[in-house]
């Protein structure tokens, strides 16, 4: 996918994730009920950035979410970084979740990120309606796709 250099994202925007959220993340995989986790991915959410308003155009939209999400990618030595907002907040929370075990990886290491057992190590397979795992894994798909196109 083709973005307008104009409408991209300053790289230095690209970064690694901070460590509150990989905390959260291991909050999500630790808590025994769907209640607790759904509220821990709620406040992961949160602690992601909003995309500014420009950047939530329909070329950085990802297909496939009943919620609007958009993604952005860039590669610097060798690693992927992705920004990634929606206007939903669990979505945005799931958005955290796989932005855990993708951001900074190698295109090899994206390549063979297998979701389904991902969210099952979470605990959240089951969890989620048909309509939110179809637009997680149109997210998913997105960010293997980005990181296989750059080679």
């Amino acid at each position: 996918m083709t973005i307008n250099p104009m409408l991209q994202p300053d790289p230095t925007l690209f970064l690694s994730l901070t460590d509150d959220v990989f905390d959260s993340a291991k909050l999500i995989e630790q808590a025994t009920n769907w209640q607790e986790k759904y509220r821990q991915i709620m406040l992961l959410g949160k602690k992601l950035p909003n995309l500014a308003e420009a950047f939530r155009h329909e070329g950085a939209q990802v297909k496939g979410c009943e919620s609007q999400a958009w993604l952005y990618h860039q590669q610097i030595d060798g690693q992927h970084f992705y920004l990634a907002d929606s206007d939903a907040r669990i979505v945005k929370g799931l958005i955290g979740l796989l932005l855990v075990a993708t951001q900074g990886r190698t295109s090899r290491e994206i390549s063979q990120f297998d979701i389904a057992l991902y969210f099952e190590h979470l605990g959240l397979n089951g969890q989620l309606s048909p309509s939110r795992t179809n637009g997680l894994h149109a997210l998913a798909q997105a960010i293997k796709s980005y990181a296989t196109e750059t080679n």
